[in-house]
């Protein structure tokens, strides 16, 4: 009996020497990602970090502030420096100076990062703090490519230069609704001047990460459906197009019968399609033709790369050369495509114009961490010889 006593009292000793000697659990750093507008004048904000748990140990980490699209010295004032959290604590915030300025200009974001964590855990190493134009639509700069208004043996037939103050009702219909649109699309195409605008005698379509009816983006996707069509000719559009993972703007043609026969038995003119990503992809545009073989669909395509940049860079004009015979698509004036239709009847009948900025979808896949909004496609002219 007196030995039985014995062991249970050192099992209980040791069990309490194991607990005793138990580390607790480090905490771990949250730092979210936040949206300020840029303001007119030099502003300080705290940007608060958060700890799962009180530190049980004085915390430290450092951090800096690192260039995305906004320029350090311009835009806001490059800071580096250690960060301590006493015991007990569950916050701290960071001292970060925002240059504010009544220049229009992009939405644009820089870093804060983190690292040499003390008694902490990081899971995430970086946030960003986007800053958001309060000064209007920024300025167009004109470069870029550029086409004739006319070519020897063809007649201008239509011409949309956007040089008015609103978009033209007798010729365009504004889209709306966040169906997804064949393609599991994320954005809320909203109708009105929203997210589709004149500005400078250009069209300006607008993608926003903002909430709308449920839909986390809108956007605008605006048609000539039922107001201006086209059979054959040469189709010009000058664009400076958007950029960066999961942004997907389209300069894009529809058969006439596709209310009554559907898609893809209408037919489909790609003139331009851009998936945006980082690198190859925001240099490298698509052409293609959707049709129905048979009950199937069917379609054609090649793609056209820049060598050097993005297409947001600059203006660019995209093409096609369309008879009964072929179509052949064209950057710049540089031929990248050809499809020969011949036998294709989905192609021989008028097409309307689709102008639009899709968000994520199948094909360009989810906005990453360096997508920045809003993003802008600008389109100069449409002409039809």
């Amino acid at each position: 009996m007196i030995k039985s006593i014995r062991n249970i009292a050192y099992i209980t000793a040791v069990s309490l020497v194991a607990f005793g000697c138990e580390s607790p659990a480090v905490p771990q750093l949250t730092a979210y990602s936040i949206e300020i507008d840029e303001g007119d004048t030099v502003k300080v904000i705290n940007y608060e970090v958060f700890l799962s748990a009180a530190a049980t140990k004085t915390i430290t980490l450092d951090y800096a502030t690192n260039s995305v699209n906004a320029d350090a010295g311009d835009d806001f004032e490059s800071t580096l420096g250690t960060l301590e959290i006493p015991k007990g604590a569950t916050m701290a915030s960071i001292p970060i100076t925002i240059y504010g300025d009544e220049v229009p200009e992009d939405t644009e974001s820089f870093w804060v990062s983190f690292s040499n964590p003390v008694n902490v855990t990081i899971p995430e190493p970086f946030a960003s703090i986007t800053l958001l134009n309060d000064d209007g639509a920024p300025p167009i700069e004109d470069i870029g490519y550029t086409t004739p208004n006319s070519y020897p043996g063809k007649t201008l037939v239509w011409e949309e230069d956007f040089s008015g103050i609103d978009l033209n009702l007798a010729d365009w219909n504004y889209e709306t609704g966040a169906s997804g649109w064949g393609n599991n699309e994320s954005q809320y195409y909203r109708g009105g001047n929203r997210n589709a605008e004149l500005d400078q005698g250009y069209l300006r379509i607008t993608a926003k990460e903002e909430t709308h009816l449920g839909a986390p983006y809108t956007s605008a996707r605006i048609t000539t459906q039922g107001k201006q069509s086209f059979k054959y000719g040469r189709i010009d559009i000058r664009a400076k197009v958007p950029y960066g993972p999961g942004i997907w703007p389209a300069l894009w043609m529809l058969g006439d019968n596709f209310s009554t026969d559907g898609w893809p038995s209408c037919g489909e003119i790609d003139v331009m399609e851009l998936i945006g990503g980082d690198g190859y992809n925001d240099r490298t545009i698509y052409g293609t033709g959707h049709w129905s073989n048979n009950g199937n669909h069917a379609e054609h395509s090649s793609n056209n790369s820049l060598t050097t940049g993005k297409y947001n860079d600059e203006f660019h004009v995209f093409s096609i050369v369309w008879d009964s015979g072929s179509i052949k698509w064209y950057r710049d004036d540089i031929q990248f495509h050809s499809l020969n239709i011949s036998n294709l009847g989905a192609f021989k009948k008028k097409f309307f114009f689709i102008l639009n900025i899709a968000v994520e979808g199948n094909w360009p896949g989810p906005v990453g961490p360096s997508t920045t909004f809003p993003q802008y496609m600008l389109v100069d002219y449409i002409r039809v010889f």
